[in-house]
């Protein structure tokens, strides 16, 4: 049986006012896993965090830690540590004072503080003689998130929480902590359990993701789950770009369903998808992602063809994005890869587009 780090119980947050923030959140996180809350600004992911780490009280529900009932412990007597996402180093501090800072107010001898914090530096890859007695103002952005996550880290804790700390470092930066930080958690064995709103990062850095959506959890799956058999609309629009259409399951035939698209202007669009979990009459959305759809040539081999004007042509590096108007209604958009330098699609131009319904996602709400 899988030993559970974390888990809590129909979590619940009611703001002053009656706002709902997190609504009966249910989850375990496996030991030594690294878990993200993955989801957009106000959907409560850093709330139920905080919660967690004690920061936040429940107005219901309940948080276990190590198989404890923590939910009525204050921070301190919670084995856990928070890296904030404003960092909250103090600025009047070496880098060794804000590493040991947390160990001073548990009383450890003088010693034993500074032998720990030297060693939670090099394990940031911050090596302790060179940066132990600078100031936090003389350290780089990277920088500084390496010394918050070992003052994080130092005081060993069973669980590490992260609020969003990349969210102010540039793109190149930002790519770099998560990849250290990926290893870090791996060469350590802890659990990391990670908050953002950054699909890549979360898709990147996880062994799970749990997806929430204004205060309750949509989807939770490894990466490959979420992106390619997302279970909501939400989800599926939400992680990565997709094409979303709304239709009616008309048919059923083969594992294969017949979803009709219409529209009064452009009449009937029906796209072959899979069948799964759903039945004749029933209002679905089918998505397929942008790097799934075919163009010109290819599109001929696919079950659904159809026919289309350009409408919009993005360069964004190994391919062109371009967003095509069907003559039955619906405008999808689909990633083109660029063999010659200077190629594109004239805007205006006629084109065939397709996909198999293998590719598709049938989602019903």
């Amino acid at each position: 049986m899988t030993e559970l780090d974390v888990e809590v119980k129909a979590l619940t947050k009611v703001f002053d006012g009656g706002v709902t923030a997190v609504d009966e959140v249910t989850f375990g996180i496996e030991r030594g896993s690294f878990f993200t809350l993955l989801g957009p600004s106000g959907s409560g992911k850093s709330t139920i965090l905080r919660m967690i780490g004690g920061l936040e009280t429940p107005t219901n529900g309940r948080v276990f830690i190590g198989g404890q009932d923590v939910t009525d412990l204050p921070p301190y007597e919670r084995d856990t540590s928070m890296v904030f996402q404003s960092l909250a180093l103090f600025p009047h501090l070496t880098v060794a004072g804000n590493i040991g800072f947390g160990l001073r107010m548990r009383r450890w001898p003088r010693e034993k503080i500074g032998r720990r914090a030297d060693e939670a530096l090099d394990l940031v890859e911050l090596p302790h003689r060179k940066y132990g007695r600078r100031k936090i103002t003389q350290l780089s952005g990277g920088e500084r998130q390496r010394v918050a996550l070992a003052r994080a880290l130092v005081t060993e804790p069973r669980v590490l929480l992260l609020d969003e700390p990349f969210g102010a470092l540039d793109l190149k930066l930002r790519k770099q902590m998560q990849v250290e930080t990926k290893k870090l958690q791996q060469r350590l064995g802890l659990t990391f359990i990670f908050v953002t709103h950054d699909q890549e990062e979360a898709l990147t850095m996880s062994n799970t993701i749990g997806v929430i959506n204004k205060g309750r959890v949509e989807q939770m799956g490894n990466s490959k789950d979420i992106y390619e058999r997302p279970a909501t609309k939400f989800v599926a629009g939400f992680i990565g770009e997709a094409n979303i259409i709304p239709g009616v399951v008309r048919s059923i035939e083969g594992g294969i369903a017949s979803v009709v698209h219409e529209t009064k202007e452009a009449g009937e669009l029906q796209i072959r998808a899979p069948a799964d979990d759903v039945g004749e009459g029933q209002s679905v959305f089918v998505s397929v992602r942008p790097e799934k759809v075919r163009v010109g040539s290819d599109a001929e081999r696919c079950a659904n063809v159809f026919e289309g004007a350009v409408v919009d042509e993005v360069y964004i590096g190994l391919a062109s994005r371009v967003a095509i108007q069907l003559d039955q209604g619906p405008r999808i958009t689909a990633n083109v890869q660029i063999a010659n330098i200077g190629d594109s699609i004239p805007i205006g131009s006629r084109i065939r587009v397709g996909w198999d319904p293998a590719n598709s996602i049938v989602v019903t709400r």
